[in-house]
């Protein structure tokens, strides 16, 4: 079982991804902190017998950052691996995690099923990882240090390009835009469009609700998901 040690301020965020762990085969909720220097702690102060294989780290807490976690972990040469689960975007903080070897960075919000497919991913990595000995073959070199290229699976049908393109309307949008208005942008088909909005709502990447007009059905618009604070 991989022990876990979830990190993040926030209560209702902590049981949240626990519950999902606790849906995942092989993860086991080995503790949970709501700060950074309680996180050092109960990795650096962890039994012998019962370390901490992986930890689920917020980057913002009211005593420290995520960054200076993960610095006291490297600099103590703590044997744990990370995955950065946050709401901060900024490629900074981004570029800074990753030079400091974190697993993952997961943008909140997000449903289930891009938080079962990147732990899912870390647990194959783990499984490569534990079983590769000697001489690494070029396949299995690639496997080890393919740590942060988890990927969330496109439907059949749809295509990347055209994912990127309905994605980058969406978010340079000021205003939520139903999928007639994305397709005339787009010069798409509106069902086409619709698809490929439904996905990106799927995946916690924006949102879906409705538009109320003067008369008849109202319409579905969509609107990508803004962070406080003026991250999007």
């Amino acid at each position: 079982m991989i022990r876990t040690l979830i990190v993040d301020d926030d209560a209702l965020t902590l049981e949240l991804h626990r519950s999902y762990l606790e849906r995942i085969d092989g993860f086991v909720v080995g503790g949970e902190c709501t700060g950074a220097r309680a996180a050092l702690r109960a990795v650096l102060e962890q039994p012998p017998e019962e370390p901490f294989d992986l930890v689920l780290l917020d980057i913002t807490m009211p005593d420290g950052s995520g960054i200076d976690v993960l610095r006291g972990l490297r600099s103590r040469a703590a044997a744990v691996d990370v995955v950065a689960i946050t709401g901060v975007r900024d490629a900074e903080t981004v570029r800074q995690m990753a030079a400091l070897g974190v697993y993952q960075y997961l943008v909140k919000p997000f449903p289930f099923a891009v938080f079962h497919e990147r732990l899912t991913a870390y647990r194959t990595y783990r499984e490569q990882a534990r079983s590769t000995a000697g001489e690494a073959t070029q396949a299995e070199i690639d496997a080890l240090l393919g740590r942060t290229t988890g990927t969330i699976p496109i439907p059949k049908g749809l295509s990347a390009a055209t994912l990127q393109k309905v994605t980058s309307e969406l978010r340079s949008s000021g205003a939520a835009v139903s999928a007639s208005e994305a397709a005339a942008r787009l010069g798409m088909s509106r069902v086409s469009v619709r698809r490929y909005l439904e996905h990106l709502t799927d995946s916690g990447i924006i949102t879906r609700s409705a538009r109320y007009g003067a008369r008849g059905r109202p319409e579905t618009e969509y609107s990508w998901i803004r962070r406080a604070g003026g991250d999007d």
